[in-house]
């Protein structure tokens, strides 16, 4: 399946850059280009693609406003913000108006289209030079963390706790999949019941209650 991506950048010359490089994978198709966050609204409601790039400095409507108004709207894109700005405000901005993902623009190409994909599979990817601040910023969202963490861990399967690991360290479904041998569709239903059993509303509180009560630890030990 190829999926479907739209540009949002205002310097046509950064969106060439990455349409060459998207458009050298036989999975990925650019299907337009937007110069401002008001025409990256009307085109993902127009050409209905599967991921939007989305720069955030952008005249008009900056892409963190666009990114609101996306997700607000019900359409099927999901938005990777990408900035040359490695600032929490951003980083927080992007993920409340709903951003599935954010990325530096110095990150690697490959790093790009790895996020593009996970994106596009309902996975949610943030870059590594943010993902300790976000875990500490995240930390007193936690629900019950008077909770005994044992207590909590025994409500989960062997294979459960796996995933739990997994996950807890940044990996994908896909990736999951691929190092426990199991089918992607199964990935999903255990992280399903991981965030039911936990009372975690995303992964990103699965990261944080996998640091906070030292899984991450005791699984890499």
């Amino acid at each position: 399946m190829t999926v479907r991506v739209l540009l949002a950048d205002d310097q046509a010359l950064v969106r060439t850059g990455f349409r060459m490089v998207l458009e050298s994978q036989p999975d990925l198709s650019v299907v337009g280009e937007a110069g401002n966050g008001a025409q990256a609204v009307a085109m993902a409601g127009a050409l209905r693609p599967d991921v939007v790039v989305m720069d955030v400095r952008m005249p008009v409507e900056d892409g963190i406003v666009a990114t609101g108004r996306i997700v607000a709207a019900g359409l099927p894109a999901r938005v990777i913000v990408l900035t040359t700005f490695d600032l929490d405000e951003y980083v927080y901005a992007a993920l409340r108006a709903g951003a599935s993902g954010f990325l530096l623009k110095d990150a690697p190409p490959a790093d790009l289209l790895a996020a593009i994909r996970a994106v596009a599979a309902g996975d949610a990817v943030v870059a590594p030079p943010v993902t300790r601040r976000l875990i500490d910023a995240f930390a007193g969202y936690l629900p019950d963390p008077a909770a005994p963490a044992g207590g909590r861990l025994d409500r989960l399967t062997e294979r459960e706790r796996e995933v739990l690991l997994e996950v807890a360290q940044g990996r994908s479904n896909a990736e999951i999949a691929a190092r426990l041998r199991l089918a992607e569709a199964t990935v999903k239903t255990h992280v399903g019941r991981i965030l039911t059993k936990l009372d975690l509303r995303d992964r990103v509180q699965v990261v944080v209650f996998a640091y906070e009560t030292g899984v991450v630890a005791r699984g890499r030990g």
